[in-house]
């Protein structure tokens, strides 16, 4: 009974240490939405804010800086009738269709640069050039090759991005620690396997880093092709724009194509950034 009794008392430390280590893992809890709404609500009105004072100072005529009201409903009344969100979901569904393409691509030029010093002497340079070179130089040889239509805006797309996609799968397999390799190769794991269970894994911090740009690079591509084409999407409506002269469509559609990259970046690569962080061990909750 003695022993049952000492037992007993010499666990529950141990037990209350470990229950208290789990629940400082959780760490605080996560900032409610209504919370979260009311700072983005307060930084909206802070830069409009700004921007109709510097309208203001500035003395000049609507038709030379566009104050914020007409811009908002402008950017409202494109909203209710349709005609934004028709640009924008045509323009998301080709910079989708063109990244996911580049990240196929991207992904297989990262590995063979990494698999072989020949592969990287061959490929190496090429790839750094794409990915340095702008994107809007490919314009000219894709309306040439493509004409002016979707298949130009997306050969764009797909250049503009997989020399970034490349290099991030490159760099993040090359600093996975080759103690991994060689203790996976202990237990009899082949190069497939260790490839695909040990190096892509541990890469992946890296990984996620470069689909941000590699998205970022897509969504300016892009832009940058649907700005001389004739096609649905927000480059279109930005050059009707500005032809017409159009400020607050102008100033509009800019601020709908910020809205979208940060709620993409918040909502998908943000999050999936901060759980494979935390997975990993490189950050807290």
């Amino acid at each position: 009974m003695d022993e049952i009794a000492t037992s007993g008392v010499a666990e529950r430390p141990a037990n209350t240490r470990v229950i208290a280590r789990e629940a400082g893992a959780q760490g605080p809890p996560k900032p409610l939405l209504w919370k979260m709404m009311a700072s983005a609500v307060l930084l909206v009105a802070f830069w409009l804010l700004l921007w109709e004072i510097a309208f203001r100072i500035s003395g000049k005529e609507e038709y030379q800086f566009t104050p914020p009201l007409p811009v908002l409903k402008t950017l409202w009344e494109g909203i209710q009738d349709g005609t934004f969100l028709r640009g924008v979901w045509a323009s998301l569904g080709r910079v989708l269709y063109g990244y996911v393409i580049s990240l196929g691509i991207g992904i297989v030029l990262g590995m063979l640069l990494v698999s072989s010093r020949f592969f990287d002497w061959l490929l190496g340079p090429l790839v750094l050039g794409v990915q340095s070179l702008p994107s809007i130089c490919w314009l000219p040889v894709a309306i040439l090759s493509f004409g002016l239509g979707d298949t130009a805006i997306l050969f764009v797309v797909i250049m503009g991005s997989v020399g970034s996609v490349a290099i991030a799968t490159r760099d993040g397999l090359s600093q996975v620690p080759i103690t991994y390799q060689r203790v996976a190769s202990t237990f009899g794991a082949s190069l497939p396997q260790r490839l695909l269970w040990v190096s892509i894994p541990a890469a992946l911090p890296a990984f996620i880093s470069g689909l941000k740009q590699g998205w970022s690079f897509s969504w300016r591509s892009l832009l940058a092709g649907e700005l001389l084409s004739n096609t649905v999407g927000v480059g279109k409506l930005l050059t009707e724009a500005r032809d017409l002269a159009d400020y607050p469509k102008l100033f509009a559609m800019m601020i709908l194509v910020v809205l979208i990259s940060v709620l993409v970046d918040k909502v998908l690569f943000s999050r999936l950034e901060q759980r494979i962080r935390v997975r990993w061990g490189l950050a807290g909750k």
